[in-house]
């Protein structure tokens, strides 16, 4: 699978150093939540003094600064996109929100560069909030597309058991 990115994405992520800093921007969004969640990897800015909170500010909106890792997925064709996430469990504010939504969340992942943000380098979308794993040091999720691969097709079956007025 291609993707467009920019000539100074490639030139950074070939280069064996670089001063360019690639910046991971969350959307987080539920129906159970009122306001998207908007988190980033890197602390570009200070986007207040009290209380003092860094963060990323892209096309307008205010991404909180909160420390996570995260691997890109690979372009297989056999199976679902994968992003897998780790981030340190300091606040527990998180773990509140994580356990209150009932139902997957949904997450748009952006890579941007820190030379310029309101360039979106690669997108990610649709991927859906699952295998959240709490303990007291870390939390880890996996990002996963909706798989179509794993719904079953054909859906149904006209068998004898099923539908015994056809045999």
């Amino acid at each position: 699978m291609s993707r467009t990115v920019s000539s100074n994405f490639i030139s950074a992520a070939n280069a064996q150093e670089t001063d360019e800093v690639v910046v991971c921007l969350l959307t987080v969004t539920h129906e159970e939540i009122p306001e998207p969640i908007y988190l980033s990897s890197d602390a570009t800015e200070r986007l207040s003094a009290d209380p003092l909170i860094y963060g990323t500010t892209s096309r307008g909106n205010q991404h909180l600064y909160l420390p996570f890792e995260f691997t890109l997925p690979d372009d297989k064709s056999d199976s679902p996109p994968r992003v897998i996430l780790t981030m340190d469990n300091t606040d527990r504010s998180l773990v509140a929100l994580l356990r209150s939504i009932s139902t997957p969340a949904d997450v748009l992942v952006e890579i941007v560069l820190a030379s310029d943000l309101n360039q979106v380098e690669l997108v990610m979308p649709a991927l859906q909030l699952g295998d959240v794993t709490i303990n007291e040091g870390s939390i880890s999720a996996t990002l996963v597309a909706d798989a179509l691969i794993s719904e079953p097709y054909p859906a149904g079956l006209f068998t004898p058991g099923a539908f015994p007025g056809l045999f």
